[in-house]
C-alpha cells in the first residue's frame, strides 16, 4: 500500500489514493497504521476515493478503527493532496464526506497548496440532530457532572458532534482525566468530541480537544469551528476569531449572511512511503 503522511496543525493522518489503491478492511488498517510504535504513527487513516457527487470523496477512520463523518484538518490535506499530485488542476474543489459535500478554496504558493479555506457548511444546533439527549433548538450551558467537576457545555455539530466547555486555565487542565469520561457520558448517544476552551479575548480563543476514538490530538478543525459557534452563542466571541490549538492557529468565521462556517488553515506533507498490509 502506497501512502502519504500529512498533517494539519499536527493532526496527522495516513492518506491513501483509492483511485489507484484498494483497501479491503480500512477499519483494521487504520488501527495498524495509526500505532506509533508498531505502525506508521497517526491519528487515523484517510481514503481519497472517486465520487459521483463531487470531485472526490473522503473517508476518514480514527485510530481505534471507527469511521468518522468529517475532519476539518484532514479535508484540508485532501485538497493539498489532489492538487499537488495533479489529480485535479482546480483551485476550488468539492469533497464528498459523510457530513455532506464541502467546498475547498486552495491557496497556492510556488505551485503547491499552502493554505486551504473550507466551507464547513451550517452548524447543527438542535439537540436531537447533534445528537445530544437534550430536547432543545439550542443546547447552551447544559450542566454535566464528570467525576468531581460540573461542566457547562454547549453542543454543536459540524457534521460530527461536539461539546464545548469553558475553563479558566486550559494549559493546566487535566484533559486525560475528564476527556474520556465526557466522551462516553450517557447524554451523548454517539459519543462526543469534547473541547475545553479558555477565552483570551473576543477575537482569540484557546482550546484543547479530546476526540472520540482518538484521544487528545494537537488540533481538530471541526472542533475549532464548533468552538467559534459556541462562543458566539454564549456571547464570548465575535463571529470571526483565531482559535489557538496545541498544533497552531486556525482562523474561523461564522458568516451571518449564509450561516456557513469557514475554516482557514495550513496543510503539510510529511513523507511518502509504502507498506505491506
Amino acid at each position: 500500500m502506497k501512502f502519504t503522511k500529512m498533517q494539519g496543525l499536527g493532526n496527522d493522518y495516513i492518506y491513501v489514493n483509492c483511485l489507484s489503491e484498494q483497501i479491503a478492511n480500512p477499519n483494521e488498517v487504520s488501527k495498524f497504521v495509526s500505532d506509533r510504535h508498531f505502525g506508521i504513527g497517526s491519528d487515523g487513516l484517510v481514503l481519497i476515493c472517486p465520487s459521483d457527487k463531487a470531485d472526490f470523496k473522503m473517508r476518514m477512520f480514527n485510530s481505534d478503527g471507527s469511521e468518522s463523518e468529517m475532519c476539518g484538518n484532514a479535508i484540508r490535506c485532501v485538497g493539498k493532496y489532489v492538487y499537488d499530485n495533479k489529480l485535479s488542476s482546480k483551485t476550488n474543489v468539492t469533497i464528498e464526506t459523510l457530513a455532506g459535500i464541502k467546498i475547498l478554496e486552495l491557496r497556492i504558493k510556488n505551485g503547491l497548496v499552502e493554505q486551504v479555506r473550507v466551507d464547513m457548511g451550517e452548524p447543527v444546533l438542535k439537540g436531537e440532530q447533534i445528537p445530544v439527549k437534550v430536547h432543545s433548538d439550542k443546547v447552551v450551558k447544559i450542566p454535566v457532572d464528570i467525576l468531581d467537576k460540573t461542566f457547562y457545555f454547549t453542543a454543536v455539530s459540524m457534521g460530527n458532534p461536539h461539546a464545548v466547555s469553558y475553563i479558566d486555565d486550559v494549559d493546566n487542565f487535566d484533559l486525560h482525566k475528564y476527556g474520556p469520561v465526557m466522551e462516553k457520558n450517557e447524554l451523548f448517544p454517539r459519543r462526543i468530541n469534547s473541547e475545553f476552551v479558555q477565552v483570551i479575548d473576543n477575537k482569540t480563543l484557546k482550546m484543547r480537544v479530546w476526540e472520540r476514538g482518538a484521544g487528545e490530538t494537537l488540533a481538530c478543525g471541526t472542533g475549532a469551528c464548533a468552538v467559534l459557534v459556541a462562543s458566539v452563542l454564549n456571547g464570548l466571541s465575535q463571529r470571526s476569531a483565531t482559535i489557538k490549538l496545541l498544533g497552531g492557529d486556525l482562523f474561523i468565521e461564522w458568516d451571518a449572511k449564509d450561516n456557513h462556517v469557514y475554516m482557514t488553515g495550513p496543510a503539510v506533507k510529511v513523507f511518502e512511503g509504502e507498506i505491506n498490509i
